[in-house]
């Protein structure tokens, strides 16, 4: 960028000088910046943004003016000169302020405020001597705390449990305050040098205060972004454990600047057992703590673990009752099946999920029962190479995300329950106790004949949403032809429910079978038998237990979910995906957004211009040269050079990007959700903090120390 500006200056004499001596010692006027490269969203501070490059300049000017030719050189300074010359400032705006405060008390005197009383002006006042070292020693402490925060260190260093009785040691962050005061820092020394070395130098209460500052400070650097941007969309994660509490992650989509759709992470909700207080905690954090207007919220997506799906239901209801336009859609990050099955209200289904995840999370773990796996798969389907190579592939990954996840299941089900059951009787012992222990319960789990049957019917009756599923996580215009097949796909499942006797039959002797390859009795779960003991008439049988339990609420609820989540204002905005020229080009130019972008219409700049707009939109694309690709995605039409000319359009585009149903095209952007991933994986619950974890996943976000200083010392005084 140095080299932009030397260029754009025309100062050859100035190509050859390094970045940091062109900082040291030349200066550029603000006039030759556009103002659109000069950053005034912040109260704090104005500043050049990232990008900015000079572009204004009067290159002709000299040429009528004979003494301007021979331009002054600037002197390079050395170190002593340029200390000099700041010490000289300092002065001369200590002197300023001074006098500046004289005369404004002289005049004050004489200033009679509305009420008739005095009115005393605030003033600049320079800091004591005291002051500037307090703020020195607090710029150190939030220093301290971003650090371990980035670095993922925990507050709490050795656990009270585990030291002997009266003997006393440091925590993290003391630790590390120590360590800069032996490495040579004066203004912790002298804050600490009378200090007992038993006692501690920052209380958790002071830590606790400054981490909620840093956390605050950090995340309105998202959050302006944010609101430039207008409109945006929820998305919340499943929900996690820290340090013993439940929480919620919050994430949030935007277009930025550059015209990039970002997913970025900006916090955790406490989570609240009662849906409807959920609901409202939820909207108040949003709105009042973190500052986001929730009229501009375009779209809002939970992914949930089995059992809190119907709670989450009730806070997008809510949402939804308040904000209409904030549609309730699928998340891209979340195969449809896996979120179906989750939201499905059924206690077995819920169980089935949970030990696929722990069985998946046992093989994940150990390479070596992986390699075990593989071998007893090759011995399965000797038969049939490709099929195993495909399913050994599978096993390598992270399976339980798939669109396929119950398919692949029944296919590895007899390879699984063998590999489980020879480890848990390996009479080697090459396993230790954890792997065998885990491998006898999960091989118990996975033969027993209620999770056979769960896992079967939830097989089938996702089969008929698999391939939808699949198309709405993939190309735009598979998304948009998807959102056009869904009523095909709610006629199916409604036959299944008119015929559920005879599709329960079939689905049942499917389990039947695979039982009875495991070589697994086919019987009523104990609980239920025990409840009929006393129950002499009860002629129930297996077959009947499992419609009536499992697969007659399975399907209605699948039916009920697609309904909900596809409403008329989330099918109209993916109608309005034949504004990508692709997507166009496939339906021959003949399209008709105007109708389905009502529901935009006050998002737009120009509304009554719109027809022509989307007109003229169609030409370019429909008479483009030979050479000239059709862009595919939303991404590619928001970069084009001349989208600026389509303000409509634009508009459109960047609210369609931005609802959860749509795939960040760039990996790059998705970042927040990966780190909030890799946070959780390599921390321990009981070290967890929802502060030092905003830290640690938005850790390259700038900071301004002074800033959390200043606000330290307004709400501490």
């Amino acid at each position: 960028r140095c080299q932009r500006w030397v260029e754009n200056c025309r100062r050859a004499d100035l190509e050859d000088k390094t970045p940091d001596q062109l900082n040291k010692h030349y200066r550029l006027c603000a006039k030759h910046f556009e103002t659109s490269m000069i950053c005034r969203s912040s109260p704090y501070r104005t500043v050049l943004r990232d990008n900015a490059v000079p572009t204004i300049f009067d290159l002709t000017s000299h040429l009528n003016n004979p003494h301007s030719r021979h331009r002054k050189r600037i002197k390079e300074l050395s170190e002593d000169e340029i200390r000099t010359l700041k010490q000289q400032k300092i002065e001369e705006a200590f002197e300023r302020e001074q006098a500046s405060q004289e005369l404004n008390e002289s005049n004050e005197q004489n200033t009679v405020s509305e009420e008739g009383g005095e009115e005393q002006e605030e003033e600049a006042v320079p800091l004591t001597l005291e002051e500037r070292e307090n703020k020195d020693y607090l710029k150190t402490l939030f220093e301290i705390l971003i650090l371990m925060g980035k670095q993922n260190i925990p507050l709490d260093g050795h656990n009270v449990d585990e030291l002997p009785e009266g003997i006393f040691t440091s925590d993290n962050f003391q630790a590390l305050l120590e360590c800069r005061i032996n490495a040579g820092d004066e203004v912790l020394r002298k804050r600490f040098e009378m200090t007992a070395v038993n006692l501690e130098y920052c209380s958790k209460t002071q830590q606790k205060q400054m981490l909620e500052i840093c956390e605050s400070c950090v995340r309105e650097e998202t959050l302006r972004e944010v609101r430039d941007s207008h409109f945006f969309s929820i998305v919340t994660d499943e929900v996690v454990d820290i340090a013993g509490e439940e929480h919620l992650p919050v994430l949030v989509r935007f277009v930025d600047d550059s015209h990039n759709l970002r997913e970025e992470f900006i916090g955790f909700l406490p989570y609240e057992a009662d849906p409807e207080m959920l609901a409202v905690k939820f909207h108040a954090t949003i709105t009042e703590k973190w500052g986001l207007n929730m009229e501009y919220c375009r779209g809002q997506a939970y992914i949930v673990s089995s059992g809190f799906a119907s709670k989450m239901k009730v806070v997008a209801t809510r949402l939804l009752e308040k904000y209409p336009q904030a549609v309730y859609t699928l998340c891209s990050s979340c195969a449809l099946n896996i979120w179906l099955a989750k939201s499905i209200p059924v206690v077995g289904v819920s169980v089935a999920l949970g030990t696929i995840e722990e069985v998946c999370c046992l093989f994940s773990q150990s390479p070596q029962l992986l390699v075990e796996l593989d071998n007893i798969i090759s011995v399965l389907f000797q038969n049939n190479k490709e099929k195993g190579n495909e399913l050994k592939e599978i096993c390598h990954s992270q399976w339980t995300g798939r669109h396929d996840t119950f398919e692949v299941l029944v296919d590895l089900m007899q390879a699984l329950v063998l590999c489980l059951d020879a480890v848990s009787s390996d009479p080697a012992v090459r396993w230790n106790n954890f792997v065998v222990g885990r491998a006898f319960v999960l091989s118990r789990a996975l033969t027993d004949f209620d999770f056979i049957v769960t896992i079967v019917i939830l097989k089938n009756v996702l089969s008929f949403t698999r391939a939808f599923g699949k198309n709405l996580q993939g190309r735009t215009s598979d998304v948009f032809f998807a959102a056009s097949s869904l009523t095909a796909v709610l006629h199916s499942l409604n036959e299944v429910m008119e015929n559920i006797e005879v599709y329960h039959e079939f689905w049942f002797e499917e389990a039947t079978n695979l039982a009875t390859r495991l070589d697994v009795q086919i019987k009523l779960p104990g609980k239920f038998r025990r409840e009929q003991q006393g129950n002499l008439d009860s002629d129930v049988t297996s077959e009947s237990y499992y419609k009536d339990i499992l697969s007659i609420p399975v399907v209605e609820h699948i039916i009920q979910e697609l309904k909900d989540i596809f409403s008329e204002q989330h099918l109209k905005a993916l109608k309005c995906l034949s504004l990508v020229p692709s997507v166009m080009g496939q339906l021959k130019f003949n399209t008709s957004e105007e109708h389905h972008a009502d529901m935009y219409k006050n998002d737009l700049p120009n509304p009554d211009t719109l027809s022509a707009e989307l007109h003229c939109w169609r030409i370019k694309w429909k008479h483009r040269g030979k050479d000239i690709e059709l862009p595919a995605t939303i991404y590619e039409a928001l970069h084009l050079p001349d989208i600026k000319f389509f303000p409509n359009v634009y508009a459109l585009l960047k609210v369609l990007c931005i609802l959860p149903v749509m795939k960040v095209e760039k990996e790059k952007y998705e970042i927040g959700r990966k780190r909030l991933k890799a946070y959780l994986k390599n921390t321990l619950t009981e070290q967890r903090s929802s502060n030092l974890a905003l830290l640690n996943i938005n850790f390259d976000i700038k900071h301004d120390l002074d800033l959390m200083v200043d606000t330290y010392i307004k709400l501490y005084p």
